[in-house]
């Protein structure tokens, strides 16, 4: 998908959260503003589902298209 630039004014204490928690998870402002409006977006149209779950489901599809998954051996105790 291409990116594309949207000037938005934010909050000089909302900027200050976001700039800590991005440099907190290895993000730029700009990446932890979209992984927080995915988080939105997936928790608006799932509201059963715990945000805790959501980000567990984000980063299984991660660690899935990096190729490590292990197949689980059901029925084995």
């Amino acid at each position: 998908m291409a990116s594309s630039v949207l000037p938005i004014r934010l909050d000089p204490v909302l900027k200050k959260r976001l700039t800590a928690k991005a440099k907190a998870e290895g993000r730029s402002v700009s990446e932890q503003i979209r992984y927080y409006a995915l988080l939105a977006m997936i928790a608006e149209e799932n509201p059963d589902l715990p945000l805790s779950m959501i980000q567990d489901i984000l980063e299984g599809d991660e660690q899935a298209k990096q190729g490590l998954l292990e197949p689980y051996p059901w029925g084995v105790l």
